[in-house]
């Protein structure tokens, strides 16, 4: 591979996902674009799944300086650089009575903390996704709490609550939901919500970002859910039309790389998930996508 085009070492040095398995059952190579870098992907004639960066011209799938490959909760997972840890772990996804869906995969053009950062913000569901998520007069995001860890490498908020009409497929009714969100690697997220079904438990969203370029992305979206009652298609309907809501919003934010310095833009009480994210980046030495604060 030729020297790469994305400068950030650190983001280089990160797992990405960059397609569904499934995707894989397609005969012949398949190419995509992870941090400006043209990749192909494919199984081998041994069924194992290969992918490598070609400049133009993907040819055959190759046995020699492919990229570091793996398969994990349904996606295919590579890095142009040397991670120094593995991905992170999703440890319900591994649970025999889930339901374990590849939701979709939204091409976006934004950046990926951008994106990152809506994900975490309960703020706007009453005005973005009216009567799903969030309905007027229940707009408060009350008090939650947000912790940096360092042993996990990892942001968590917790004790989340919103009030929705419509949480998830399985709702029938307006309920107060309870959330827990993760920030386990720069450019992915994972959401923790009640379950319409087992009050004991939660349901699983994760959106696993692959950065084609700074201001441009595609976001693959996992849902491990405990939902015995729809069908497949039904729950990755609901899931698209959230999202579709989310682009149009996203895609119409200026500027599109997400600023750090914490004088850009003034947070509020319910920024402080979004603080914490951008404090992290910016200790990460993240310069992907994000606009560094001013020396």
């Amino acid at each position: 591979m030729s020297k790469p085009k994305c400068e950030d070492q650190v983001a280089l040095n990160l797992w990405y996902t960059i397609a569904p398995i499934a995707e894989l059952e397609e005969p012949g190579a398949q190419q995509t674009i992870l941090l400006e870098q043209q990749i192909a992907y494919a199984r081998n004639a041994a069924g194992e799944v290969v992918v490598w960066a070609h400049e133009g011209v993907p040819g055959g799938v190759p046995e020699q300086n492919t990229l570091p490959v793996q398969e994990r909760y349904g996606y295919v997972w590579t890095t142009l650089g040397s991670p120094n840890s593995d991905i992170f772990p999703i440890p319900e996804y591994a649970e025999a009575d889930r339901r374990n869906i590849h939701a979709a995969t939204f091409g976006v053009n934004v950046s990926a903390p951008r994106l990152v950062e809506n994900f975490l913000d309960m703020g706007h569901f009453p005005f973005v996704h009216t009567d799903i998520l969030g309905a007027e007069p229940h707009t408060e995001v009350k008090e939650y709490f947000v912790e940096v860890s360092e042993e996990r490498d990892e942001i968590i908020a917790s004790n989340c609550k919103f009030w929705q009409p419509m949480a998830a497929a399985a709702s029938s009714g307006g309920a107060d939901v309870d959330y827990i969100y993760r920030v386990p690697h720069p450019f992915c997220s994972v959401l923790y919500k009640s379950s319409p079904l087992d009050e004991s438990r939660k349901d699983v969203i994760a959106i696993f970002i692959q950065p084609f370029n700074q201001e441009q992305v595609r976001v693959h979206m996992l849902l491990s859910l405990l939902d015995d009652a729809n069908n497949d298609t039904d729950i990755r309907l609901f899931q698209q039309t959230i999202f579709g809501q989310d682009k149009p919003i996203l895609e119409n934010q200026y500027p599109k790389r997400l600023p750090l310095d914490p004088r850009a833009e003034t947070p509020i009480r319910a920024d402080k998930s979004a603080i914490a994210y951008r404090r992290w980046l910016s200790g990460k030495g993240i310069t992907y996508g994000v606009i560094p604060p001013a020396a």
